[in-house]
């Protein structure tokens, strides 16, 4: 039983073929696509305008070198938010629950932003590494702690995005199957565990949304850093 929870989790396969290809394709079918009409729909309209209300309050503190990233920035959000709703469906996979995904997303932009600190000014990429009016003897203690403090910054996201998916998805299976457990033998227990599990989905969704926005969030702060 404590392996059972754990199998959905795993990459599903298909004659040896994996099918998280398919899961992280499915998200851009479900997107609508723009029309040649004068006047949109209702859901093309919606979707403009939480893209440009995001945008708008993600590239608020950056400078105008820092604008070029705005279509990834949001095309990455929206691919995220996607990724962990549809996770929530029943019968489906969570590809956001694997840390080597969530790690190949998370390092090459990290490097990204590093390279481009390094490349426009070097100087002040270096000296966040040791605060200004540091005693001399603390000098070296505080570059091997910045350091450190600098690589672990892209496993934190990936740590983040997989941690607290992960774990509501065990929330919900832990409780869900308490639920039917109980329908038997306590059916006033079963019924008051269901209303538990609603309110944790409703969290679990909130908690979906609000993940994929810190993840594009800290991306931002890191690429303010570097422009």
């Amino acid at each position: 039983m404590t392996l059972s929870f754990f199998d959905q989790f795993m990459s599903p396969t298909y004659l040896g073929i994996p099918l998280i290809a398919v899961a992280l394709t499915l998200p851009w079918i479900l997107f609508p696509t723009p029309t040649a009409r004068w006047l949109n729909n209702r859901l093309i309209t919606l979707q403009g305008w939480f893209i440009n209300r995001f945008t708008q309050q993600l590239l608020l503190p950056l400078n105008l070198g820092g604008h070029k990233w705005a279509a990834l920035l949001t095309s990455l959000m929206l691919f995220l938010i996607t990724l962990n709703m549809l996770g929530l469906l029943p019968y489906t996979f969570t590809p956001t629950t694997q840390l080597s995904l969530n790690m190949g997303l998370a390092v090459p932009l990290w490097l990204a932003t590093v390279i481009i600190g390094m490349r426009n000014q070097p100087t002040a990429a270096l000296g966040h590494l040791l605060p200004e009016g540091t005693p001399v003897p603390l000098i070296p203690v505080l570059i091997i702690i910045e350091t450190i403090s600098l690589f672990i910054r892209p496993l934190a996201l990936g740590v983040r995005l997989t941690a607290n998916l992960t774990a509501g998805h065990l929330l919900i299976q832990l409780i869900a199957t308490a639920a039917f457990v109980l329908l038997p033998m306590m059916p006033t227990v079963a019924i008051l565990t269901s209303i538990v599990l609603f309110l944790l989905t409703l969290l679990e969704i909130a908690v979906a949304m609000i993940q994929a926005y810190v993840f594009v969030l800290l991306l931002s702060l890191y690429l303010q850093e570097n422009v």
